[in-house]
């Protein structure tokens, strides 16, 4: 078993952050061509595009990952399901398109939801792909697909924004990552059935599908209330700084932790009658996952500036004052993340749900009365004033079902913690003292220099067993 989880950690997220590099290249190339205009148009979108994809049946698709008694009747029945689902879907935000565009005042968000629609299409055979790889911990073949994925995405992004389609490249360059991941997924899965519209005995898959997409409900109002409320209270340019802000801050806990955990749920749903080997994964999920996240979220944060003006360009450098309040939230989200795959996993999707239910009450309460105070920035201040008691809350409620103590979980946290705000520390004392007057990529080269150097030094002499617990995570058994 830990060779295998070894294996899929290897696949799942070192080709997931090799085709992220690929993609990044692509969005970063892109964002200085568009304008934070297109931004904003396309966060309009986004937001309905979220709350209808938390129906789109992978919950369902979860369920039978984590029933291993399932056979190919189930699998019918799933993919039968999906179909029902997902052409719902794309009903529905053909029709509400033009009624959303009038909420916000932008025309042109009809048309551009109404294309979104045929994404919806694709899932029922993306899902089904990977239930059947993931049922199989067969991560090798998952990952493969999504790098082909990646760079075909990536492709149609550059070739839409030099084509100069302004924010249709934002729509086209999903859309077509969505239909060759769809393809590539039932093909590597060999899995080439017929759906089953007979629902018949479905019963336990739907009540488990059911209860996790009540938590996903409430885990959208906490996490798209920022762009409800912005949307209406922003001009659009002014939104887009936010959502680009809020894309750099969010690269790590959206990009790199989700493969994580995706290999997580399938590895606690083998052992998930062994509570000790639960509990011992899910400390070293997040000794490892922290270990990475810190130095990231505390980096970003500390070189926003200079980071910005590289990436992006001097146009969106209002971005980065955003970007340093966003970052210092980040390392919180990221370890709220990782309780719902191991208390979902062990049969106990309430306690994600009730989770998600008090964010849905604490997030949207942050996000208005920080918009109210200070703008997009205000919006910032509201995850950093947010995040940190839903975090708690939320551990108090699944450790105890994990099998872990809180105790526990700090001394897992800590010694990142302690490293990252010495990096932190040398890096703003470095801009002040001897990068300040450089160029803005000299400036970002030497501060991550200094930061990296403190962080790699300050484990080395401290925690050193972290270091060594990653390299051999690293190495093939």
């Amino acid at each position: 078993m830990r060779d295998q989880v070894r294996s899929a950690v290897i696949w799942r997220s070192g080709t997931q952050i090799f085709s992220q590099l690929v993609a990044w290249a692509s969005t970063f190339l892109v964002i200085r061509i568009l304008s934070p205009e297109d931004y904003g148009l396309f966060a309009m979108t986004s937001v309905v595009l979220v709350l209808l994809g938390l129906v789109n049946g992978y919950g369902f698709a979860n369920a039978v990952i984590a029933d291993r008694d399932g056979g190919d009747g189930q699998l019918r029945q799933l993919f039968g399901l999906l179909i029902v689902i997902n052409v719902a879907l794309a009903a529905v935000q053909f029709i509400a398109a033009p009624y959303v565009a009038a909420y916000y005042g932008q025309p042109r968000v009809t048309d551009l939801l109404r294309v979104q629609a045929l994404i919806y299409l694709t899932n029922p055979f993306l899902a089904l792909g990977y239930t059947v790889l993931s049922r199989q911990m067969d991560f090798r073949r998952q990952a493969q697909v999504n790098m082909a994925s990646a760079f075909i995405g990536a492709l149609a992004a550059l070739a839409g924004a030099l084509g100069g389609l302004g924010v249709w490249t934002l729509i086209v360059a999903p859309l077509a990552g969505f239909v060759s991941r769809a393809v590539g997924m039932v093909i590597a899965a060999r899995v080439f059935i017929w759906p089953s519209f007979d629902f018949r005995g479905s019963s336990a898959l739907a009540s488990y599908g059911g209860i996790a997409l009540v938590g996903q409900l409430f885990w959208f109002i906490q996490t798209q209330a920022d762009i409800v409320i912005a949307g209406r209270a922003l001009p659009a340019a002014e939104l887009g700084l936010y959502t680009t802000s809020l894309f750099l801050a969010q690269l790590f806990v959206n990009k790199v932790v989700p493969p994580l955990n995706e290999v997580a749920f399938s590895a606690y749903a083998k052992v998930q009658d062994n509570p000790t080997a639960v509990a011992e994964g899910f400390l070293k999920s997040v000794r490892i996952i922290m270990l990475l996240a810190v130095p990231f979220c505390l980096g970003l944060a500390s070189v926003a500036q200079p980071a910005v003006h590289v990436m992006l360009g001097a146009k969106w450098l209002p971005a980065a004052p955003i970007i340093e309040v966003l970052a210092l939230a980040m390392p919180f989200m990221t370890l709220h993340v990782l309780f719902a795959p191991a208390t979902s996993a062990v049969g106990r999707p309430g306690i994600a749900t009730r989770s998600a239910i008090l964010g849905a009450g604490i997030m949207p309460l942050a996000f208005w009365l920080g918009i109210s105070a200070d703008g997009a920035r205000g919006i910032a201040w509201g995850w950093l004033a947010g995040y940190p008691v839903l975090t708690f809350i939320s551990a108090l409620w699944a450790l105890p079902v994990i099998g872990v103590k809180l105790a526990q979980v700090g001394r897992a946290v800590l010694p990142p913690v302690l490293a990252g705000a010495a990096m932190a520390l040398v890096v703003l004392l470095t801009d002040r003292l001897a990068a300040a007057d450089l160029s803005p990529l000299f400036r970002l080269v030497v501060l991550i220099a200094a930061g990296g150097a403190t962080y790699g030094l300050w484990l080395t002499g401290f925690a050193r067993d972290r270091l060594l617990e990653l390299r051999g995570l690293a190495k093939r058994g």
